[in-house]
């Protein structure tokens, strides 16, 4: 009879795992588990290497490009083409240059028929939840789901539901989303530029024109940790008497209507050299192109947030000082300036290194969301510095080295001083996080390879 009993039991235990089985397969319970998992991973890896504690040290010396022993003379024409050699920037003499005009605004506007999407039960939504929003604000009938399907498309593995395939894409770019609205549908259009300010968020709103900023601020994180942390804000109106922007935060509960005072609003926004994203209608874009002003002008928002930055680093001190050298450099870029940008990023680095821990960590996420110091340096043919930059953002910051964005710049640099095989493993690994990306097929298609 006992031996009856035990033999029951052990049929009982092993139901009980092939049903534990089944509901783990399930897709909603398994996308949980793996998200779950993910957390935990996490946490291990920067506990015993804590991201923060990262550091680069810039080179700053420019590898010759010497053809015959990179990657054969028969390369020699693309190779040239492909890297354009470090020259100084010609400073520009004096110009007429628009005249910024400051137009009265409302004490307050808080713009009605907001529909609030949050990033909650999914993974990095960040991009998705807010452009869902600016979209929704004008009738647009999709999703977040529908733009993350675009944006972060992930792995190509299908045997994955696209949630759980977009899971390793830490960070959906400014570019990205301006494209999905420009590309994805008919009766809409988006434009980003660096170098706003207040008034003329201030105007875009009083306008009816809710606009998307970039910002970073310190929050508790998904490892549990108080870190810095970048950010989509959905702006959608002002108030003089409260001090402070009405923002839709994604990220937060509650998220919906907060009040974000200016001084923090403004100190967050420096992070990402004033960057805003403006969505509308497409019959509208004369209108929005008129409240700009000058901002329409890409060179010319490019040039003023140069001059923001060169008068913050001639004020600021400490941490925040690192974000205004940050932002000459990406504005340089943004102006193909590279030699002018790269010396602007090593002093930024050096700057980082030197961070006082004591008023909080270390942004080492800054390179998931920015990339303009691999374009400084690999357009002045620093190369090893762009490969030991994306080594560091990929092994040190990271708990896997998922950022397509570091991966396309160290095989593009890789490629550069002669180690083919190495490149061609970075493009692929990046198409592992975004399947189809342009960038990473093309890298591939040019040297004769499939993706």
């Amino acid at each position: 009879m006992n031996r009856l009993k035990n033999i029951d039991k052990r049929w009982y235990i092993l139901i009980v795992l092939v049903l534990g089985v089944i509901i783990a397969l399930l897709p909603p319970i398994r996308s949980r588990l793996s998200t779950q998992y993910e957390l935990i991973r996490a946490r291990i890896v920067y506990f015993f290497n804590p991201p923060s504690e990262a550091v680069f040290e810039p080179g700053g010396e420019s590898d010759p490009l010497t053809v015959e022993t990179a990657v054969g003379t028969a390369r020699a024409e693309f190779l040239l083409t492909l890297t354009p050699k470090a020259t100084s920037t010609p400073k520009p003499g004096p110009t007429a240059r628009p005249t910024i005009t400051s137009t009265p605004v409302p004490e307050q506007a808080i713009l009605p028929g907001v529909i609030y999407v949050d990033q909650h039960n999914r993974w990095n939504y960040c991009g998705p939840a807010n452009l869902t929003m600016a979209l929704n604000f004008w009738g647009w009938a999709g999703n977040r789901d529908d733009v993350a399907r675009v944006v972060k498309p992930g792995s190509p593995d299908t045997k994955l539901d696209f949630i759980q395939r977009g899971l390793p894409d830490k960070n959906v770019m400014p570019y990205e989303l301006v494209d999905f609205v420009n590309t994805q549908t008919i009766e809409y259009r988006a434009l980003y530029r660096h170098g706003g300010d207040m008034d003329l968020l201030k105007r875009l709103i009083a306008a009816g024109y809710p606009v998307i900023v970039e910002k970073g601020y310190y929050e508790r994180d998904y490892t549990g940790k108080i870190d810095w942390l970048g950010h989509y804000l959905f702006t959608t109106g002002y108030d003089d008497a409260k001090g402070g922007f009405i923002v839709q935060d994604a990220y937060l509960r509650p998220g919906k209507d907060l009040l974000s005072k200016y001084e923090e609003y403004q100190d967050g926004w420096r992070s990402f050299n004033y960057l805003f994203m403006v969505v509308y209608p497409a019959e509208r874009e004369a209108e929005v192109l008129n409240i700009l002003g000058p901002w329409a002008d890409e060179t010319w928002a490019a040039n003023h947030a140069l001059e923001l930055a060169e008068k913050e680093i001639k004020t600021l001190e400490g941490n925040s000082l690192y974000f205004a050298l940050f932002n000459k450099g990406t504005s340089h870029v943004a102006l193909n300036q590279h030699s002018d940008a790269a010396p602007a990023y090593d002093e930024a680095f050096r700057q980082y290194n030197n961070w006082d821990i004591s008023k909080g960590n270390r942004p080492f996420r800054m390179m998931w969301y920015q990339t303009g110091p691999y374009f400084a340096y690999y357009n002045t043919n620093r190369y090893q510095d762009v490969i030991d930059l994306a080594t560091t953002t990929l092994t040190k910051t990271i708990s896997k080295p998922h950022l397509e964005e570091s991966l396309l710049w160290r095989g593009r640099a890789y490629y550069m001083t002669g180690n083919t095989t190495a490149a061609v493993a970075d493009y692929r690994a990046a198409l592992q996080i975004h399947a189809d990306w342009y960038f990473a097929v093309q890298a591939l298609q040019e040297l004769g390879l499939q993706p």
